[in-house]
């Protein structure tokens, strides 16, 4: 099995790294936010993050903006898309995205057959 590397460093590592290391090798919009800071809710969401690790209970948030932390990796998110909550099971690959990138708050449109006498040349129908 392959590991997944981030920049040549592990998820092992970027785990134990301190937060200052991360903003080194994290994308440019990633360093704006800690930069900023993180909102009170995303505080929030981190000191409930840990304790929701424990318990059986999954985590639900409506924050699609959060960034994926090294520390989210095996854990499954439930992330608000407008109308329910989207499981969303964090993978290596993911870090330093948003948690809304993986919860679509759209359907992709699929169009069927026009219905009966939807439109005036379906009102005429061949007799065979």
């Amino acid at each position: 099995m392959v590991e997944y590397l981030f920049r040549g460093k592990t998820v092992e590592q970027l785990k134990e790294m301190p937060r200052e290391e991360l903003l080194k090798i994290s994308n440019a919009d990633i360093r704006r936010i800690f930069k900023r800071g993180f909102s009170e809710q995303e505080k929030t969401f981190l000191k409930n993050l840990e304790k929701r690790k424990a318990s059986k209970k999954p985590i639900k948030t409506h924050i699609r903006e959060m960034p994926i932390l090294p520390e989210f990796v095996g854990l499954t998110i439930h992330v608000h898309n407008g109308k329910e909550f989207v499981p969303v099971e964090i993978k290596p690959n993911m870090i330093f995205h948003r948690l809304g990138e993986y919860a679509l708050t759209t359907k992709q449109v699929k169009h069927g057959s026009p219905g009966l006498r939807a439109t005036r040349s379906s009102g005429f129908v061949p007799i065979k």
